[in-house]
Parts: structure tokens; C-alpha cells; sequence
């Protein structure tokens, strides 16, 4: 993709130096610049830093949008990437399994969505990453998933346990289970086998998770743990050094995170919605006890925004610092000094929103266009035009 030509934003209102402010925004060469530029009028609209999305599940409903139903893992990455980009996410990282469930959540598959990403990052639209859930119980795979994390540069890694979940399905609510297994494409009785297999490897957890996470702090790779229920479990992945606390199912885990300086994700539409679809905590509860740092996707990216929105329409969070927990905050967790915040010299990651329908009209991602639409993408391309115009003019004079 090509960079946009050198362009200035002006008319909008603008989140700078973490205010809302009236003032103008240059792009030149994919970086956010200075200087007169020919113009594009965006008054009526907002001037955003563009989302930092940590964790995906979309992809999932992309390359399965029917358990029984897959398509490619190509099709699956181009569904995501745009859909991103229409919700005015910028950096996403997808959240793929690597997990003793197997099928789309298994190590083969979880290879194939690695070497498909790295074929297709050349022509995305934003930039598209791979977060790996490892399930802990899975330590005859270590030497493999480390080959894996060097070969194709993965740099963000969640340890989760979904056995102690499926154990209890086993008595207690089979019917679940076949659900389960038939997104695996398992019978019943075969993917039972498979939760017990996996028990049965307990003793050996603590060594592995210790040993992945000795060689992720050698690999500069962040890691953290998801689905933390309570404090102790927290705690425990916090000693081991994972510590990311994502989707904490409880009060007292975010406390305990909270209280180490670890940063706690939630899921954007738990706040959008008013609540947990799963049963856990509610995300504005924690964030009104200042117990939630940042928001992601989860598994619907249009939340990110409406969570926003959310909160400022409750009261809970200004503009700007709602915004933070969509960009700037994520950034600074993740250790991007280059994104996040409309600064000279960083990256023009750029989210345009209509100030009256709150709607994404437009994203620019990387000094890339990723997504128009609208009466934004109207006054876009007059300014595109006008400007490829100007030199036959002169010269026709």
C-alpha cells in the first residue's frame, strides 16, 4: 500500500498532548509532520489516535463463521484486517490458541496462521500481529511453540487453563461438551479423553511455564496470563512473570494485579454492553475502582469505540482518557514508543470520527488509507482530487 500524499487535516477537533484541542494535523511520508500541506476540511469531526487492539478473537468468526463452515486462513485474515480497520483499530493483535484442544485452536493449525500472517503483512491494510494462548497443559510442545515464537517474531504470549472449565462440563454439563467438540470436529467421547490427557500432566505445568518464560525474557516477548479467577492465581502467574493481567474474572484478581503495578485488560464489550456475557466481573465496576488500565476487542471490534463512548456518556471517564484505554495506554504496555498519541515523528495512525453519529469515517493507518466512508470520504477525495489537479492547471496556464 502507498502512503497518502502530504496532507493537512484541519477544521476538526483534535486529542493532543491529551486534551481535545482545535487545531490541525499534518501527514507527510507516514509520520505526522509540520508545515503547510494542501488541506482537507474536517470540521463537524473528531481527530483520534488510532486503536491498539491486544487481543482478537474475531478471527475465529472470520475463518469459522460456522463451526462446521471453515474458510481459508487467507480469507480469514483478510475478513479481520478489514474489519479492524472499518472500526478505526490500527495495530490488532490476534489472539490464536495453541492449545491440547486442537483443530483451529491447536499447534498445527496455530503454525499455519503464523506462516499465513507473514505472507500476507505486505499488502494489509493496519498492522496485524499474533498474540498466542498457550494452555499450560501442554508441555510436551514447548521446544515447538519456541521455534515457532522465533521463526515468525511473535511478540506477545497469555498462558490460560480452560481444563479446570472443561473438566467440570464433563459431570456436570455435557451438553457443553458437545458443543466443544464439535468446534473441534472431535466426537464426545474422544475429546473427553483429550481433557483427562491433559490433566494428567499437572505435575509437569509449573517447570514448563517457568522454562517458556526464562526464554520469552530472552526473546523480548510479553506475556501474561487470561482468565485469572481469583488472586492467588494471579499471583502465581505474576511469580512465574506474566505480568499482563487479561480478562480477569474477578475483583480481587485485578486488585491483586493492581496492587503489583501489572497492567489489567478487559474486554471493550463487557463495558459496551453493560456486563460480562460469560458471567465474570463487570468491566466499568473495575474501572470505577481504577482497576482496569485498558480495553480490547475481545471478540467484537466495534466495541472498542462504543466502550469509549460508554463511559463518557456514564461519567466515568473523560474523552481523552477514554481514548487512553483504546491507544495510548496499550501502546506504553506493549512498549510502542512510536504510536498511541498524534506527537511529530510518530506514525500517522489516524481514526476520524463523525463528532455527531460517533461513527469511524475514516482510518489511516501507518500514513496508509485503511478505511473511508461517508461524508469524510467525500471531502477526501475532493481534496485528492483538487490537489491531482493543480498541476495541470499551472501548466495549462
Amino acid at each position: 500500500m502507498s502512503f497518502l500524499p502530504p496532507l493537512r487535516l484541519t477544521g476538526a477537533t483534535t486529542l493532543r498532548d491529551g486534551a481535545l484541542q482545535r487545531r490541525s494535523l499534518a501527514i507527510a511520508d507516514g509520520r505526522i509532520t509540520k508545515g503547510p500541506l494542501p488541506e482537507v476540511n474536517l470540521s463537524g469531526y473528531l481527530i483520534l489516535p488510532g486503536i491498539i487492539d491486544l487481543h482478537g478473537d474475531a478471527f475465529e468468526r472470520h475463518t469459522a463463521p460456522r463451526p462446521t463452515a471453515p474458510f481459508s486462513i487467507e480469507s480469514g485474515l483478510i475478513g479481520t484486517d478489514r474489519d479492524a480497520a472499518a472500526n478505526g483499530v490500527t495495530t490488532a493483535w490476534i489472539a490464536q490458541s495453541w492449545s491440547w484442544e486442537g483443530g483451529l485452536r491447536g499447534p498445527d493449525y496455530a503454525e499455519g496462521v503464523m506462516a499465513a500472517l507473514t505472507a500476507y503483512r505486505p499488502r494489509a491494510l493496519i498492522d496485524l500481529r499474533l498474540q498466542i494462548r498457550c494452555e499450560t497443559h501442554l508441555p510436551e510442545t514447548r521446544d515447538r511453540l519456541l521455534a515457532a515464537v522465533r521463526r515468525y517474531g511473535i511478540d506477545y504470549v497469555v498462558f490460560n487453563d480452560h481444563l479446570p472449565e472443561a473438566i467440570a462440563a464433563i459431570d456436570a454439563a455435557p451438553h457443553r461438551l458437545e458443543g466443544w467438540a464439535a468446534r473441534e470436529g472431535l466426537p464426545v467421547e474422544q475429546f473427553v479423553k483429550k481433557v483427562r490427557d491433559a490433566a494428567a500432566k499437572k505435575a509437569q505445568v509449573p517447570r514448563h511455564l517457568c522454562a517458556l518464560a526464562e526464554a520469552f525474557d530472552l526473546l523480548g516477548v510479553s506475556y501474561g496470563s487470561h482468565d485469572d479467577p481469583d488472586g492467588e492465581t494471579r499471583e502465581y502467574y505474576r511469580l512465574i512473570g506474566a505480568c499482563i493481567a487479561e480478562f480477569p474474572t474477578s475483583t480481587s484478581a485485578a486488585a491483586v494485579a493492581k496492587a503489583c503495578n501489572d497492567p489489567v485488560l478487559m474486554g471493550a464489550p463487557n463495558v459496551a454492553r453493560g456486563g460480562s456475557q460469560s458471567g465474570g466481573v463487570s468491566a466499568m465496576a473495575l474501572i470505577r475502582k481504577g482497576l482496569c488500565d485498558a480495553l480490547v476487542s475481545d471478540y467484537h471490534y466495534p466495541a472498542l469505540a462504543q466502550a469509549a463512548w460508554r463511559m463518557v456518556d456514564d461519567g466515568v471517564r473523560t474523552l481523552p482518557d477514554a481514548w487512553a484505554m483504546i491507544s495510548s495506554v496499550p501502546a506504553e504496555i506493549m512498549g510502542l514508543a512510536d504510536r498511541g498519541r498524534l506527537d511529530f515523528g510518530r506514525r500517522a495512525d489516524v481514526v476520524i470520527v463523525n463528532e455527531t453519529t460517533r461513527q469511524v469515517e475514516a482510518t489511516i493507518s501507518g500514513g496508509r488509507l485503511a478505511y473511508l466512508a461517508g461524508e469524510a470520504g467525500a471531502r477526501f477525495l475532493g481534496a485528492l482530487t483538487d490537489q491531482h489537479r493543480e498541476p495541470e492547471r499551472i501548466a495549462a496556464e
